[in-house]
């Protein structure tokens, strides 16, 4: 393997796995280390989100998911009563999408192999060197331990992470001040579908598992300790669920207990010279919403195209800051509505229940309301902002799955992962004409249903991550033409220099 183009990945969960599938698509070997001998079938995360499906199906990798996964058109904001409608959403995969951590890992490691990447099980990254060139990995493996020269190391070792730590990066935020709790267990007398529950005693949701069994996973007011009362036991669960619900439903024949809390902490920098973090290794919080392992993804779905672009000469190395500049916000944005959403489930009081049932109603009766904390907790909100003043107001954003007039191809199928893609909007192709194998153009004169944001756009290039790089708006065509080589020209040092701004 190439020392100055290889990168070594610390944690093979989904985020190490996807960032791993990236890079390959981007032609960079890639080894990942993982110190599990096999695939954790205690699921932590059990649905997958409509962002993180889009960023599935812009590399031809969801019909896997979707053959075996359960569409729930809704999603819950703090356990309240009213869900979120996610049926309105601007999105081809308008649901959450059920299906547990444990099978998306095994379909992530099936697509990582078949790309190319090297999975090494049963062995760990214990720390680095470092120079202007390169890094070299120690790593502890069954015959010892041993180094390995990359170019990049990529922490994705989660909240612990040795990576983070070994880099002297800064964790900051706050220690744990809950302990939920849950248990995958057998119900003899389950409750309905959807079930969930919250009282002065306590608030707790009941889920179906694909083998049978069901998770309970709550909140009560004992709860709320910085004490670590023990493990958990099948009849202190019990005696919780029968506090909330006043029955135990049949709860027998437990195969995990767990307690989880709400340490919140965001790391100082994603980036620290051949060092980088993705997924829990960059934020932890309290995993209320679901949204940690679709955050991690998302992670390495930004960092993938540019590490790949750097190490393939295709870009500037700046370009890995922006890396950094873009996903910081949005774990901060992760903290702050986790820790909101915390408030809400562990709120025991009568002035507590009054909020929450405030909050509730508005979800029924604000339809903006609910939408706007719908794409908050989907991912479909997050955009990139430029710091050009003069940018249009598109650059950053989501670009939507057009649907073309007259193809059955959409616009997520379009997007390439080795280089941008030029969006032809006007009536007669000006554009079409300068397509090459690098710098593939798509003509799409009339596509069905242009959101409002985008009319009178006449061409946008969109970058691998499906997020608009620049959109113009220019009727000249001969001066479209020449802003739209301009822009494919510049992207890369434009998008180097928002780091720097």
């Amino acid at each position: 393997m190439a020392q100055q183009q290889h990168v070594l990945i610390a944690g093979g969960g989904p985020v190490g796995l996807w960032l791993a599938a990236e890079l390959r698509l981007g032609g960079i070997p890639v080894t990942v280390v993982e110190p599990r001998t096999e695939i954790d079938q205690r699921s932590k995360a059990l649905t997958i989100h409509p962002r993180t499906l889009e960023v599935l199906a812009s590399r031809g990798a969801l019909e896997p998911f979707l053959a075996e996964g359960l569409p729930i058109p809704n999603g819950h904001f703090g356990m309240l009563e009213n869900r979120l409608d996610l049926r309105d959403l601007d999105t081809p995969y308008p649901y959450t999408l059920f299906l547990p951590q444990a099978r998306t890992e095994e379909l992530l490691q099936e697509r990582a192999l078949a790309l190319g990447a090297t999975l090494l099980r049963g062995q760990r990254v214990t720390g680095f060197t470092e120079d202007s060139a390169s890094v070299t990995v120690r790593v502890d493996g069954p015959q010892g331990a041993y180094e390995v020269p990359a170019a990049y190391l990529v922490g994705c070792d989660g909240a612990r992470s040795t990576v983070r730590a070994a880099a002297g990066i800064d964790f900051p935020g706050t220690p744990s001040t809950v302990l939920g709790w849950l248990g995958d267990v057998a119900l003899d007398s389950p409750p309905p579908p959807g079930f969930s529950a919250f009282t002065l005693q306590g608030g707790l949701m009941v889920a179906p598992l694909p083998d049978g069994r069901f998770r309970v996973v709550g909140t009560s007011p004992d709860s709320l300790t910085t004490e670590w009362p023990g493990d958990l036991t099948l009849d202190e669960l019990r005696k919780k669920v029968v506090a909330v619900t006043g029955e135990d439903f049949g709860m027998r024949d437990p195969s995990w207990l767990s307690r989880f809390g709400n340490a919140t902490r965001l790391a100082a920098t994603y980036r620290s010279g051949r060092v980088l973090l993705a997924g829990d290794a960059a934020h932890q919080h309290y995993p209320t919403g679901g949204v940690g392992m679709n955050v991690g993804i998302q992670d390495a779905h930004n960092l993938g195209w540019k590490l790949a672009a750097t190490l393939g000469g295709r870009a500037p190395d700046g370009l890995l800051d922006t890396y950094h500049a873009e996903r910081h916000p949005v774990g901060a944005q992760l903290m702050e509505h986790s820790r909101a959403q915390t408030a809400l489930v562990t709120t025991f009081t009568p002035e507590g229940l009054a909020l929450r049932a405030l909050l509730s109603e508005l979800i029924v009766t604000r339809p903006e309301f609910s939408r706007e904390l719908a794409e908050r907790l989907t991912g479909l909100s997050v955009g990139y902002p430029s710091a050009d003043p003069g940018a249009h107001p598109l650059t950053g954003t989501r670009a939507p799955d057009l649907a073309f007039a007259g193809s059955d191809r959409s616009l997520l199928s379009l997007l390439r992962p080795d280089t941008h893609l030029l969006l032809d909007l006007t009536a007669d192709g000006a554009l079409a004409t300068r397509s090459t194998e690098s710098r593939p153009v798509v003509h799409a004169s009339t596509p069905d249903g242009l959101p409002a944001a985008w009319h009178g756009v006449r061409a946008a290039l969109l970058r691998p991550d499906g997020h608009v790089a620049w959109a113009g708006t220019d009727q000249d065509d001969d001066r479209l033409a020449g802003a739209a080589d301009e822009a494919v020209h510049a992207t890369a040092q434009d998008e180097a220099g928002t780091a720097a701004r």
